[in-house]
């Protein structure tokens, strides 16, 4: 296993700051841009990362050191961020996740600074046991994870404009919707 408590705060500490870099200040042709159907845009999942810190993370975190395996994950909402998110700017939106984050991880490191044990167990409501472990590493790719989403889209917009280039563009063939699709 290659998890490391500090490596972990490194990139979830900065995730607010690059989204913030990334998206401040674009149109909404950029921001609210989605791969088709019922797919994110940029504005979502900024929404989506909110509703994340509040419910999901150090929360859930906090049910594993109180009550282990004996009291089960409240189930995550993953569209709760399209009622909450509206009719606010995405300037708002960047400054709560960032505020929330910042909190957050005072939180985790002031539960690591006690020497928690990463190994204990808790329970998600579909996936059964997991550990303090795999909850935060989980927290680290799925911050990853949705900046390259948000890179993903916002590319996909000039999908048809780059021409022969597309076949030097990876970022342009990853897993992702054809617009006007469902």
């Amino acid at each position: 296993m290659t998890f490391n408590t500090t490596e972990a705060i490194e990139i979830l500490s900065r995730t607010p700051g690059i989204l913030r870099a990334m998206l401040s200040g674009l149109s909404d042709s950029w921001i609210k841009t989605n791969e088709g159907g019922k797919t994110w845009s940029p504005f979502d999942v900024v929404g989506h990362l909110i509703h994340g810190e509040e419910t999901d993370w150090i929360p859930r975190l906090k049910i594993i050191l109180e009550s282990g395996e004996s009291k089960p994950f409240s189930p995550f909402d993953r569209q709760a961020q399209f009622d909450k998110s509206k009719g606010r700017s995405l300037g708002e939106l960047l400054d709560e996740f960032g505020k929330l984050r910042m909190e957050n991880i005072a939180t985790l490191k002031q539960i690591f600074a006690k020497g928690i044990e990463l190994d204990r167990r808790g329970t998600h409501p579909e996936l059964g046991s997991v550990t303090i472990r795999e909850l935060i590493a989980t927290w680290v790719v799925h911050d990853l994870d949705h900046l390259a989403q948000i890179s993903r889209v916002m590319a996909n917009r000039y999908v048809d404009d780059v021409g022969p280039w597309r076949k030097y563009l990876g970022i342009l063939e990853q897993k992702r919707v054809k617009k006007g699709t469902k």
